[in-house]
């Protein structure tokens, strides 16, 4: 406490470098630990918060944010999602994620597609996400291409971390991209990687000509060597327990492997396995369909076993309500602590369930300086009118990097636009 206090002084008495702003009276869900401050306080100054706590006292030219009777958490982040990259999935013009017949694979980056006016970023900003983890489809390979991580601010500039991680597709999808079976797949998966060994240990002599039997492209052997190698994280889409246990073993051939498993919905019955290797899982707490062979031991107690088995836990997908629209999450997290009170069910706690749409998505990509609200980390902060946990609850501020956002999107500026008119306004064939 008393590091915090002087730390607290110093940074108050320093020259303003930008605009700061005191978030003041809320309950301040912090997503450090169980930690929830009643009539808290949270101060962001040139873009990093420089004080959490109760009772703090406001600097000087401070802008205030009264929070009283609200809630005040850090910018939700979602651990998978084809924010802009996508508007309308069923739209092929404006679906960037997949590239159903190009011939390459693990090289593609999804980078250059970012689009920052695309407007679900400001619907899910108003939504409470700040930050966003973009990621592609496989389409007819098993690598799907490298993802990118994003921020969700009102800005040109948006992109936060390009080259992020490599997805992988396996599972039943795999297989059909593969050729017809999981055999097919996996056998492709390890002479991707031992082509990528290949192509770092001698780049001129794979790029030679001499190497015409190589099944996979030079430049896809190249975005596959920062994998191989434990520099970029692989994010390995299976959902089957079976399937889990073989990713998992991989480390055994490739030791330098960092996996992500994203799916994972039979992941509950091999949760000890997926804890003690110490890898994370992406996935949603409301499957419980067996839509799918691969799927028939779907539970929505999925997440909160993993959770209790020790295993890091961030929500998100590629589709429906959490891919192009992952402002819902926060009603994912919400119903995962209901799942305890169902008969039988295991659910989480409201903080676990806060920290799998902040503190886990940035612990699992390695964001460090996101995802909870403490001192040094960046000013990405959200105010409820409510519980945010909760179906009626919504923003009401958000601050990223320090800086407040419009509350608005193309969606409230066409309600505001078009809500009061009189009827002598509207268009002839409206008129009654």
């Amino acid at each position: 406490m008393r590091r915090f206090a002087l730390l607290l002084a110093v940074l108050l008495a320093s020259p303003a470098l930008a605009a700061t702003y005191a978030i003041t009276g809320g309950t301040v869900a912090t997503a450090v630990g169980d930690t929830v401050i009643t009539n808290g306080t949270v101060i962001v100054r040139d873009g990093r918060i420089i004080a959490v706590g109760a009772g703090l006292p406001v600097p000087a030219g401070a802008t205030v944010i009264d929070a009283t009777g609200r809630y005040v958490t850090p910018g939700l982040i979602t651990a998978m999602s084809t924010l802009g990259i996508t508007e309308v999935e069923g739209v092929r013009q404006t679906n960037d994620a997949s590239a159903r017949t190009t011939p390459f694979s693990a090289a593609i980056d999804v980078t250059p597609a970012i689009n920052p006016m695309s407007p679900p970023i400001a619907i899910s900003r108003l939504g409470g996400i700040t930050r966003a983890i973009v990621g592609p489809e496989a389409s007819n390979e098993i690598f799907g291409g490298q993802g990118a991580i994003i921020s969700l601010a009102d800005k040109t500039d948006i992109l936060v971390r390009g080259q992020a991680f490599q997805l992988i597709e396996l599972g039943e999808d795999g297989a059909r991209t593969a050729g017809g079976s999981r055999p097919a797949a996996w056998l492709n998966l390890r002479n991707g990687f031992a082509e990528a060994q290949r192509y770092a240990r001698n780049p001129a002599a794979f790029d030679s000509g001499r190497d015409r039997d190589s099944l996979i492209k030079r430049l896809d052997a190249a975005a596959l060597v920062a994998v191989v190698e434990g520099r970029v994280p692989a994010v390995f889409h299976v959902e089957r327990a079976s399937d889990i246990t073989g990713v998992l073993g991989l480390t055994r051939e490739f030791p330098r492997l960092r996996i992500i498993l994203i799916g994972a919905r039979e992941g509950w019955l091999v949760a000890d396995r997926i804890a003690a290797a110490k890898v994370p899982v992406i996935t949603l707490s409301l499957y419980d369909l067996p839509d799918s062979f691969e799927t028939l031991a779907s539970t929505r107690s999925n997440v909160g076993r993993l959770v209790a088995a020790g295993v890091t836990v961030g929500l998100g997908v590629f589709q429906g309500d959490s891919g192009a629209q992952p402002r819902n999450l926060p009603y994912f997290a919400g119903n995962a602590v209901a799942q305890a009170a169902v008969p039988g069910g295991v659910g989480l706690t409201r903080a676990q369930a806060l920290a799998t749409i902040t503190s886990a998505p940035a612990r699992i990509f390695g964001l460090t300086d996101l995802g909870s609200l403490e001192v040094g980390k960046r000013g990405d902060v959200v105010v409820w009118d409510g519980d945010p946990l909760e179906l009626t609850s919504a923003p009401v501020a958000v601050l990223i990097d320090g800086v407040p956002q419009p509350m608005t999107s193309r969606q409230t500026l066409l309600r505001d636009r078009y809500r009061d008119l009189a009827p002598g306004a509207l268009p002839l064939q409206y008129n009654k």
